[in-house]
């Protein structure tokens, strides 16, 4: 059995200004060829599927396009919820995808209901694995609040309710082995997913801490015994806490300019009777140029010719300028739009080193307001308030609204 094992791919950001569409579209389609050339059997996209609850139309189009065509392959689908993801979004489709080979867990359910069979590629009635299929979880899914709580009991009573529900679906998932077991005649692996930070794991400054006063990090000691355990959330490959069977692969496009200088990529994850098999990555191309440079006016404009020999007039390279030395200059976009005149990048942010050592050590975020989309405004403050998903989901509607009716008015 053979999985690809993705996350993160945050479809429909809006970056800067900027549309990811063209990236994602490429993303798609050298992901199906992958599948076709190492024979993958099922592919698992652990979380964050969507950039927002409520992703643009090419967003949902470029999801609907990934379902059609891997299940003309005969390829199964397993679609985790991530923080970012509306429980309401993923689930309106979910039984409609059912049908196309694709199976969504949107939200914490019971146990048993958390159980995925996922087959041989082509062969629906033939199962290769079993996964404890756990997507985000969320405080109000499996504890409730106490009163007098202090911020360490709160940590505490996350954990182990996380912990526990953990150990509940891997029950489960052992009896639903035991009993595949003796109809088959064969030992099927068994796998589990996550959406979470775990100790240990190494972030940057795109990922949006996800239980920020009740969980910091999940320790790695309290997953359960599973052979695979496919895990997103966090953007950078790696292992967690050195074990080769618990990793994140990444998110396969970078999602900001720290990621920009990482080598992205999707895992292939070979199973058989006796658990994980071997590990393979394939490093996924980079399908837009981003460089981060930095210097004073000296330097930087030797750096930003040389960076413009990966751009062309067709798809500049997207770039971010840190001033040092110099920051002092209120004339700062004027000069570095100087030195780019003509040339195949595009500015889309231009930093003051000192300005942002002083906000890193405030620990404030490095965004300012023309950086954001309005969507993403409101995405953000909405996302600070503890409400059901229903409610977000109504008040997204209604900011929609809202933001079509000004710009059919502006235009």
């Amino acid at each position: 059995m053979r999985i690809l094992h993705t996350s993160d791919w945050h479809l429909g950001q809006h970056f800067m200004g900027k549309s990811r569409q063209a990236e994602h579209q490429a993303l798609i389609d050298w992901l199906l060829v992958q599948v076709e050339t190492h024979a993958v059997d099922a592919v698992l996209i652990a979380g964050d599927i969507f950039d927002t609850g409520a992703p643009p139309s090419y967003a949902r189009e470029l999801y609907n396009h990934l379902v059609v065509q891997l299940h003309r392959a005969g390829v199964a689908l397993l679609l985790l919820g991530g923080n970012h993801d509306s429980v309401a979004t993923l689930g309106e489709s979910r039984a409609l995808l059912a049908f196309l080979s694709a199976t969504v867990v949107a939200e914490v359910q019971p146990p048993a209901d958390q159980l995925v069979l996922l087959p041989k590629r082509g062969t629906p009635a033939e199962p290769g694995c079993i996964v404890c299929a756990v997507p985000f979880i969320r405080a109000r899914d499996v504890l409730q609040s106490q009163a007098g709580q202090s911020a360490q009991d709160k940590q505490q009573s996350m954990q182990a309710a996380i912990q526990a529900h953990y150990q509940a679906v891997f029950a489960a998932g052992k009896t639903r082995q035991a009993e595949l077991q003796l109809a088959l005649g064969r030992t099927l692996p068994l796998i589990a997913t996550g959406h979470l930070t775990t100790v240990g794991a190494s972030s940057n400054e795109s990922v949006r801490e996800i239980y920020v006063g009740s969980l910091d990090a999940f320790p790695t000691a309290a997953f359960p015994a599973a052979d695979y355990i496919a895990l997103g959330h966090i953007h950078k490959p790696q292992k967690v806490g050195g074990l080769d069977h618990i990793r994140y692969c990444g998110s396969p496009i970078p999602l900001g300019f720290d990621e920009a200088r990482q080598t992205k990529e999707v895992l292939l994850v070979d199973l058989d009777a006796t658990g994980l098999a071997g590990i393979t990555a394939l490093p996924v191309p980079r399908f837009q140029a981003m460089v981060s440079v930095s210097g004073n006016l000296m330097t930087l404009a030797s750096a930003i010719q040389d960076v413009a020999a990966q751009g062309t007039a067709e798809q500049p390279v997207w770039l971010e300028v840190t001033v040092a030395d110099d920051d002092y200059l209120s004339d700062l976009p004027a000069r570095i739009s100087e030195m780019t005149q003509g040339l195949p990048v595009e500015v889309l942010r231009v930093r003051r080193q000192r300005a942002s050592t002083a906000a890193t050590l405030a620990g404030q975020p490095l965004e300012t307001l023309d950086e954001l989309s309005p969507a993403e405004v409101f995405a953000r403050r909405l996302a600070q308030e503890d409400l059901e998903p229903a409610v977000q989901d109504a008040l997204g509607q209604r900011f929609r609204a809202v933001l079509a009716s000004l710009t059919e008015d502006a235009s």
